[in-house]
């Protein structure tokens, strides 16, 4: 199998590469954490696209039960249909209702599975996986079959750290904690989606965007796909640099600023900032 060296529209730092080729030869799950908006989900699909192989999503709600992503009997729609005399109701695979896992494990090529907000799930969710995801098969008791995985699926688990997951999964991962990029890899990655971005422009939105993220008491701190989304605005406007550089070292608020500050307690405290360093000059 080819090795993950990132792609073209995604910078993977080498200690990212490095943890995707150890969970693949490791053949284990990989469980990636890190702030919202640092490119967790975003990585599995590159995976996909950098080794070839066709990619399953499993987004976690909830109400998600791990017994979805196996298999769910649909016994109402049987139910109906034998009232009706539909002939289908003596087979009942025919109501067998096939998981993202099932999927996964009968795909004709290993393909990269995505297990998306674990941490979303009730704390015993991740338990109810060990065993089909140790093993890569399950039983079906309604028709009595087994199904194991043809080819072992490449496994990329996301969590926000919402809440701890149990020692007994953690112990089955390798596990990558995505750090937040500095200013170099922030660089890079704006470079990837805004190439023809002018550097005077560029350098004035990174000091923005990193003076903001330093703001203390900030509910939510600006993420890289916030930072994206407000120079693609600041593009769009055709803002100037200067419009973004602070004057006489006196903190601003930055043009468009709801791209980046998304709730109503972080505009007041930064609002509030830039009044008393205005008051203190």
């Amino acid at each position: 199998m080819s090795k993950f060296e990132g792609t073209s529209s995604y910078i993977a730092t080498d200690d990212l590469k490095t943890a995707v080729n150890a969970a693949i030869t490791l053949e284990r799950p990989l469980l990636v954490k890190g702030e919202p908006g640092t490119g967790k989900t975003v990585l599995a699909i590159e995976i996909a696209k950098a080794l070839g192989k066709p990619l399953i999503q499993w987004h976690i709600k909830s109400t998600t039960k791990a017994q979805q992503g196996l298999y769910e009997y649909d016994a109402v729609s049987r139910l109906r249909d034998s009232q009706l005399g539909d002939p289908r109701v003596g087979d009942i695979s025919n109501y067998i209702v096939r998981g993202k896992l099932w999927e996964a494990f009968e795909a004709d090529e290993a393909p990269v599975l995505l297990i998306d907000e674990i941490d979303k799930a009730d704390i015993e969710f991740p338990n109810d996986l060990l065993l089909e995801l140790d093993r890569m098969e399950f039983h079906v008791y309604e028709t009595r079959q087994t199904v194991k995985a043809r080819q072992r699926p490449v496994v990329v688990i996301t969590s926000n750290n919402e809440k701890d997951l149990p020692d007994a999964f953690l112990r089955r991962c390798f596990f990558h904690y995505i750090r937040f990029p500095d200013r170099e890899t922030m660089e890079r990655i704006v470079e990837v989606h805004f190439p023809r971005l002018k550097r005077d422009v560029l350098n004035e939105a990174l000091t923005s965007f990193f003076d903001l993220r330093e703001v203390p008491g900030l509910k939510k701190k600006p993420s890289t796909s916030e930072m994206l989304d407000w120079l693609k605005l600041l593009l769009a406007e055709d803002i100037p640099a200067e419009a973004l550089r602070s004057k006489d070292g006196q903190k601003t608020i930055p043009p468009l600023y709801g791209a980046l500050l998304k709730n109503e307690q972080d505009i007041h405290l930064f609002e509030r900032l830039v009044f008393l360093s205005k008051r203190e000059r």
